[in-house]
């Protein structure tokens, strides 16, 4: 299958601390891939990489083949990336509807329709929300962007069950090239293309998601210990 993005040999540091150690890894288009690893594996990193938030100091980030590791911030998003971290993604002093509004011209409709909690607070601040509610914004606004790329840091958190489902079965559907970060692969995304585990750095098991609990002599391709990643 094509590649959207992909790291190479790509490392990452912050002071003295190396938290990626020359990572190779590959995106497909078009489809969902998860990278899952309990906090400090490096899933951050690897989408602020990505995303150009951190310079690497070693190795490439290819994106359709193009090496755009020295492109800024603000280059990638023109081209269409569109990255929500996992906290601190609104702007506290706007509206929800201004959010909308800056990210579509027709003020995020497809985004109210995948999440109408959000059809009473459109008048309101997004700094006088909750921790879940500003999550569903800066998701909402992200979708009515219509990105290229869409890397979604542990984009479940704070939200109703209900909710992250319902966001799961739109990804999977959209035909948008989605890069997730989770500490476990929930069921609803089991029709992702890729998983990628990370474990203090490094990559510990990339296949698909039914390799993860495979019996063993089937396939499996486990993470270090033999057992599917907590």
């Amino acid at each position: 299958m094509p590649v959207e993005i992909a790291l190479r040999s790509a490392r990452v540091r912050y002071g003295p601390l190396e938290a990626l150690h020359a990572v190779d890894l590959a995106f497909p288009s078009g489809l969902v891939s998860v990278l899952l690893g309990p906090n400090g594996a490096g899933r951050t990193s690897v989408l602020h990489a990505m995303a150009g938030l951190v310079r690497l100091s070693g190795g490439q980030v290819l994106w359709r083949g193009r090496d755009v590791t020295g492109l800024s911030v603000r280059r990638r998003v023109r081209m269409g990336l569109t990255l929500v971290p996992s906290e601190r993604a609104v702007f506290a002093s706007l509206t929800v509807a201004e959010h909308l509004r800056l990210a579509s011209r027709d003020g995020g409709t497809e985004s109210l329709d995948l999440f109408p909690e959000l059809a009473p607070l459109l008048p309101r601040r997004a700094g006088t929300l909750s921790g879940g509610q500003q999550q569903l914004v800066a998701l909402a606004r992200a979708l009515a962007s219509d990105p290229e790329l869409l890397l979604l840091d542990e984009p479940g958190r704070g939200l109703a069950p209900g909710v992250v489902n319902r966001l799961h079965a739109h990804l999977l559907a959209a035909g948008t090239t989605v890069v997730l970060s989770a500490q476990e692969l929930p069921r609803t995304l089991a029709g992702a293309a890729v998983v990628h585990v990370l474990h203090r750095g490094e990559v510990a098991f990339s296949g698909e998601p039914g390799e993860l609990t495979a019996p063993p002599g089937r396939g499996s391709r486990r993470p270090p210990g033999g057992r599917p990643p907590r």
